[in-house]
This record gives structure tokens, C-alpha cells and sequence, in this order.
């Protein structure tokens, strides 16, 4: 497949958006990650009609959560949502989720990794992270593979095959990682070098992590899925376009200012890029650049395990356990 084009974008962008299908979700639990704003709070709407067993909608900030659950209450008459704190800029916060969801012993049904950052500039995290990366990568890959064994389990005992949703975009054809960082053997450790990041000489790195984060993810959640037995978990990647949305906060300045010029005439609803979320969770199952992408692909999943397991070493215990080696 080669770059998106600028027609090829404008033609996505302007489809009509399907309606959600309704189904019932009694007894099931939905846990969405950055379920207080934008598309991860609209979605948790339609989910919230559909009558789960349980809501779990996973926040940074306590207040705002509360807040999101009111508002959800008022708009569905949905009573059972539930908040949990989750930070994904802190690795302990996200071992400490899971940790609380072990000792729950509940089934876990369907999983929405939502939450994003879009930084413009570079900043690290408590864990010594550029926050981009952390956030949207090393974080949500940790999450993943440390709720896959419930995950699995889940399907097992009740005969169903939970679903993983990745929120993926197609800014990923963007991305403007160097061939030179892919070839080598440390691809996340050089993206995360300050001085890589921060250049003299270049402004654009900055520019494009969000685009370079999205790519990486797209290799992540590709390489889980190789590793899976068939069907235990449906990995579903999905992009609801370009829509209204908080994430483009951290932008200043011009681009700030262009973006909402931008947002005006293209974007779609928030709600109408939730449903794509909600579409990925319950719709039915369904060259030499190539082999490039498998080389790379699978590099990225060896040094991700490598980082993940020095963070928390049950991650490679649900590797060994849970996922099929690549030969």
C-alpha cells in the first residue's frame, strides 16, 4: 500500500458515516481508556445504551472522570458506569490498573485503547520517556499484553472472543521516521534521545511524533496479532477520520490556528468518529517494501518485549504463555 494522498484522504473523509448498531451487552464488561472527552466519552454513550454488565471508564484525572460519569448518567440513564485512574506518562499507574483488575476476578470483554497525546515539542516523562512514546506506545503496549491473559480467559470460560480496539489513524502515512533509526537495533531508544529529538538543524522530528507514534503502534498491534491463536482475541485497528477533538490541545501558534480553520470545514462530529470505535468492537469478525515492513515489524516487537519486561516482567510471562513464537 502506498502514501495516502491528499484525494484519497478528502474521499474518506467526506463518506457517510454508518449508524451504530445496537446489540445487547448484558453481562458483558467494556473498558474504555480515555473515556472522559472527545471520542472515547462518546462512545462510552453508545456502549452505556447497549446495557453492559459493567462500564469501566478509565481517566487520568479523578475530577474530569466524575465529571464524565455524571454527564454520561444524565444523557443514557445508564447507573453503572465506573471510574477508574489510569496515567499512562507513569508505567506504575498503569501496572497498578491491572493489578486492581487481577484482584477484581472479573471477565473483560472489550478493550478500547483511546487515549492519545499529540506533543508538539519535547518533553520526558517520571520514567525517562519522551511523553509521546510513552503514552502512546510503550504504555498502551503494556496495557495490552498484561490484560491479554483476562482477555483470553474471558473467552475460554464464556465461549466468545473479547475484542482488543486499537484507534489507529491515517496519519501514519505521514510518518517520517528515518530509514537510518529503522535499520538499526534500538529504534524506540534512538526515538527517545533527546538530542535526536531537539536538533539544531531540524525543527520536523517534534512535528511528526504524533504521525511516527501511530505508525509504531500499527507494528505493535499487526505483531500481536501474528503471535495470537487464532481468534482467542479479535485485534480490530480502526481510524474514525478526522474529527473534533481535544487532542490537538498542545498545538500554538500557526498551526494551532490553521488546524481550526481546518477542523471547521473537514472534521467530523466526534460522535460520528465514536461510532467507528464502537463499529471496530462488536462488528462481525471478518513485495520487497512489504518484507521490509516484516523485518522492521518484528524488530520493533523484540525491543518493545525487551523494555516492557524490565517495567514489569509478567508481560513476558504472557508472551510465553499466552502467544505463538515468529520464526
Amino acid at each position: 500500500m502506498g502514501k495516502m494522498t491528499i484525494l484519497s484522504f478528502l474521499w474518506e473523509q467526506f463518506s457517510m458515516v454508518p449508524p451504530v448498531t445496537m446489540v445487547d451487552l448484558a453481562g458483558k464488561t467494556v473498558v474504555l481508556i480515555g473515556a472522559n472527552t472527545g471520542l472515547g466519552f462518546e462512545a462510552c454513550k453508545h456502549f452505556a445504551r447497549m446495557n453492559p454488565g459493567r462500564l469501566i471508564m478509565a481517566c487520568r484525572k479523578k475530577q474530569k472522570g466524575e465529571a464524565a460519569i455524571k454527564k454520561l448518567q444524565e444523557e443514557t440513564d445508564y447507573q453503572a458506569a465506573e471510574l477508574w485512574i489510569i496515567d499512562l506518562a507513569q508505567f506504575s499507574s498503569v501496572t497498578a490498573f491491572v493489578d486492581k483488575f487481577e484482584k477484581d476476578q472479573g471477565r473483560l470483554d472489550i478493550l478500547v485503547e483511546n487515549a492519545v497525546c499529540g506533543p508538539t515539542a519535547y518533553e520526558a516523562t517520571s520514567d525517562n520517556w519522551e511523553m509521546g512514546l510513552q503514552v502512546n506506545c510503550l504504555s498502551l503496549s503494556l496495557l495490552a499484553l498484561r490484560l491479554l491473559p483476562i482477555m483470553i480467559e474471558t473467552g475460554k470460560k464464556y465461549n466468545t472472543h473479547p475484542r482488543l480496539v486499537a484507534v489507529t489513524s491515517e496519519v501514519h502515512f505521514w510518518s517520517n521516521i528515518e530509514k537510518e533509526v529503522l535499520d538499526g537495533d534500538e529504534i524506540y531508544k534512538t526515538l527517545n534521545i533527546k538530542a535526536y529529538c531537539t536538533p539544531a538543524y531540524d525543527s520536523s522530528v517534534m512535528g511528526t511524533r504524533y504521525f511516527d507514534s501511530k505508525l509504531l503502534n500499527l507494528f505493535f498491534y499487526q505483531g500481536l496479532v501474528e503471535r495470537l491463536p487464532t481468534r482467542a482475541v479479535v485485534v480490530a485497528g480502526v481510524n474514525p477520520g478526522y474529527c473534533i477533538s481535544e487532542l490537538r490541545r498542545e498545538m500554538t501558534s500557526m498551526r494551532a490556528f490553521l488546524d481550526a480553520i481546518m477542523e471547521k470545514i473537514l472534521a467530523r462530529s466526534t460522535e460520528e468518529g465514536s461510532r467507528q470505535l464502537v463499529y471496530a468492537a462488536l462488528a462481525g469478525a471478518e513485495d520487497d517494501e512489504a518484507m521490509h515492513g516484516k523485518v522492521v515489524q518484528n524488530k520493533l516487537w523484540l525491543e518493545m518485549m525487551s523494555i516492557l519486561e524490565k517495567i514489569d516482567p509478567r508481560v513476558r510471562e504472557t508472551e510465553k504463555k499466552y502467544l505463538t513464537p515468529m520464526e
